[in-house]
């Protein structure tokens, strides 16, 4: 059996891999598991404005009714907002019909429970199990599921930001750069319902031009933007809404990291952060937990993916947490990452602390980064390798405490990567060299770039 899930969902091309057919079959599967044992509940589904959208939900609908479920359409919104609409109209779950940052010709399908928060592993594999072997009898006449369309639900959302996060924007100008995504049709109307002045860029999607050259994924574009309309600051959104990146009035770009420590460190500073610590993953820089440890705080680590950064931040007890791709979870307020939840938490902080965006963004000083792609002729055997470990082990004593080392093979070139991080930038370039030489003699080829 192929495993469907991954760390975000269902993802694929939409219709050559994530066909209608598997949709549908998924529909069916989620309403079964989710819909067991309550009875009249109804699952609902929202979308980004990719193309094959409506295909893919046409053929989920088809599926759920068939097990005996409502449906309930809300259209093109964020993905918290399908988070948020499923708790709040009591829905058995929710689906949400979106590839996040992924181009056009990808699409994805992500499951949530009926609390807002995207399923079990446990659950994923009874949905899957159902997939490839559903015998469950199939209801006729009125056991039928029924459709309900209900594309103003996406305004509940927006009312809940404005009241979870009430800052007050007046006289405030910002650009936003919306991807051609879920987010057109409502970040600007948030941020001037708030009295800002908003600059509103890629907010016409017309189905096949979602995430093109804009969005959290090209932010040269929002900090472009900023500067050439002398704004007070910017926001990139993602396709799907759960992602953004800031940029300040300088047109420097403000990535998650920097998130998590301006806003972190204040509830920090206020004792207002439980466990006194937030999550993060492993490519966040260095700089952020220097920055918690200097204050008396902490950055717990999690998996790369915002499942499990939600999962450890459970497990630990913490209310804040994210990927330095802009993905952040506030647990106080949403299930899930929010893009426009995080640009309101950005604004809240510079009123707040009456500091501009550039200035709360020095509170996390950048460590240098090296990266080394090594040629090799072999990229296996490297971890078995003794001169190439004993150069790892000598390398990791020589960054010590303040330093990280990653090793890893490319999924896709015969190269190993070498990333290297320190405060110091010449005992971050020592401590790589060991490694990039280990690695050239042992395995690597004439040319090292």
């Amino acid at each position: 059996m192929t495993k469907l899930f991954g760390t975000d969902g269902i993802r694929g091309v939409a219709n050559k891999e994530l066909t209608a057919e598997l949709a549908l079959a998924v529909g069916r599967a989620s309403a079964l598991v989710l819909g067991e044992g309550t009875p009249g509940k109804s699952l609902l589904i929202g979308r980004d404005p990719r193309l094959s959208g409506q295909m893919l939900e046409g053929a989920l609908v088809a599926g759920i009714t068939s097990a005996g479920l409502d449906v309930i359409l809300v259209d093109v919104v964020p993905t918290p907002a399908v988070a948020f609409l499923t708790k709040t109209l009591g829905c058995a779950g929710g689906i949400m019909i979106s590839a996040s940052h992924n181009p056009l010709e990808d699409n994805g399908i992500k499951v949530f429970g009926p609390q807002g928060y995207k399923l079990s592993d446990a659950q994923e594999e009874h949905i899957e199990e159902l997939i490839y072997g559903d015998d469950y009898p199939r209801p006729i006449a009125g056991g039928l599921g029924r459709v309900d369309h209900k594309p103003e639900a996406g305004q509940l959302y927006i009312q809940e930001l404005k009241k979870q996060v009430p800052v007050d924007l007046s006289g405030l100008h910002v650009v936003v750069d919306c991807a051609n995504g879920a987010t057109a049709g409502y970040a600007a109307q948030l941020f001037r319902g708030l009295g800002a002045k908003v600059s509103a860029f890629f907010d016409q999607p017309n189905g096949i031009n979602i995430n093109h050259f804009c969005g959290s994924t090209f932010p040269e574009k929002i900090k472009s933007l900023t500067q050439e309309m002398g704004a007070d600051l910017g926001f990139a959104f993602d396709g799907d809404g759960d992602r953004v990146l800031a940029v300040d009035e300088l047109g420097n770009l403000v990535d998650g990291d920097h998130i998590l420590a301006i806003v972190g460190l204040h509830l920090l500073q206020n004792d207002r952060l439980p466990a006194k610590k937030v999550v993060a993953t492993a490519y966040s820089n260095g700089g952020l937990r220097q920055a918690f440890l200097a204050c008396g705080g902490d950055v717990q680590y999690a998996p790369v993916g915002d499942r499990f950064v939600l999962e450890t931040m459970l497990q630990e007890g913490c209310i804040l947490g994210g990927e330095q791709s802009g993905h952040i979870l506030f647990l106080e307020n949403s299930t899930t990452g929010d893009g426009m939840l995080t640009a309101l938490k950005l604004l809240e902080m510079r009123k707040i602390q009456r500091k501009q965006l550039a200035q709360l963004a020095r509170s996390m000083v950048v460590f240098p980064q090296r990266l080394v792609n090594v040629p090799v002729r072999d990229k296996r055997g490297w971890q078995d390798n003794p001169q190439i470990q004993r150069a790892i082990k000598e390398a990791q004593e020589l960054l010590g405490p303040l330093g990280r080392l990653f090793v890893r093979a490319s999924g896709t070139e015969p190269l190993l990567r070498v990333l290297g991080e320190h405060p110091e930038e010449q005992v971050l370039e020592a401590a790589v060299q060991l490694v990039v030489h280990a690695i050239t003699a042992e395995q690597g080829i004439i040319h090292v770039s």
